[in-house]
């Protein structure tokens, strides 16, 4: 026979192509995900209680079936195991997995209560079909905001508020807000990181009198679209700033008060006792005047008593 390489080249290709879609539908079968359709990404705030799906598609029963949840950033990646219809080994104890739904081929991972900590990629993996399916948990983290005063700006008769607020992920924004809901220009705004990775934002605003005096500090988180905000009125007695000569000229007056007050009392005080000596005086002068009538009467009777004696010896 002839060479024909017209037909070489076109079994090269089918052949090629044969190979191509076996190893297609070896990797759909081994490595195929659970469920396509389910969403990637899930997005939980710190304390909620969240659910990270993984179905099995066409739905069979799968309780008596191994099932592996891992995290991947772990180095003991089992976060819990399913195997041969009852929980085994698993080493969260916040997560677990529903026998009831397991039956409908739905192995969604319950997690409570969760934590900053939890957020990472996970894997749930079917050994037998060899099936996986990865999901990615974001866990996010709000708090509500605390004013109080920092001081009084005396350069400008305004007064100054701190605005606090700790446990937030990712990075808020924070604003200060009048009463018309107008931003004010405020100091930049202050991140630190605690030991648990959550970040704490502060920030501090003067603000002047006028006609509300209410304030509000916002913090607001748009990639979770979550925000918090408190409000504090300032009383108009806090805007009243003195001046230094006004101090002084008060510090001088309060003094002489006070020297006008000691110098009455001590006045009154030496009154008093001049007085007190007075009566005290006047009491013993009455004192020896009754001593001396009473010696004199005293007296008079003696007298009285001898002269009746002297008549009674006579005949």
């Amino acid at each position: 026979m002839g060479h024909q390489p017209g037909k070489s080249s076109l079994n090269l290709q089918t052949g090629t192509a044969v190979v191509f879609q076996i190893l297609l539908l070896t990797h759909t079968w081994t490595g195929q995900s659970a469920v396509k359709d389910l969403p990637q990404t899930i997005t939980a705030m710190v304390g909620d209680d969240v659910l990270l799906p993984c179905l099995l598609k066409p739905p069979k029963d799968a309780s008596l079936m191994t099932v592996k949840w891992e995290k991947l950033d772990l180095r003991h990646t089992f976060v819990h195991v399913w195997h041969e219809g009852r929980e085994h080994g698993h080493r969260n104890e916040r997560a677990s997995l529903s026998a009831s739904k397991l039956k409908h081929g739905d192995a969604s991972l319950k997690l409570s209560e969760v934590r900053f900590s939890d957020g990472g990629r996970y894997r749930c993996y079917f050994p037998k079909d060899r099936k996986e399916y990865f999901v990615e948990l974001f866990v996010g983290s709000v708090s509500s905001p605390e004013i109080r005063l920092a001081g009084l700006d005396e350069g400008s008769s305004g007064v100054m508020l701190d605005c606090s607020s700790g446990t937030w992920w990712p990075e808020p924004e924070l604003l200060w807000l009048d009463a018309e809901g107008h931003v004010l220009s405020a100091g930049p705004t202050e991140t630190t990181r605690g030991s648990d990775g959550l970040l704490a934002v502060s920030s501090r605003v003067t603000v002047q009198k006028s006609p509300n005096n209410t304030i509000t500090c916002r913090i607001h988180q748009k990639d979770l679209k979550q925000s918090r905000e408190t409000h504090v009125h300032v009383p108009d007695d806090f805007f009243v700033v003195r001046s230094s000569c006004s101090v002084s000229i008060s510090f001088s007056v309060l003094f002489c008060c006070l020297f006008l007050v000691s110098a009455s009392v001590l006045v009154w005080r030496q009154r008093h006792l001049s007085k007190k000596k007075e009566t005290t005086k006047t009491i013993e002068e009455q004192r020896e005047l009754m001593r001396v009538e009473l010696q004199n009467h005293e007296n008079q009777k003696l007298q009285d008593d001898a002269q009746i004696r002297e008549l009674e010896k006579k005949p």
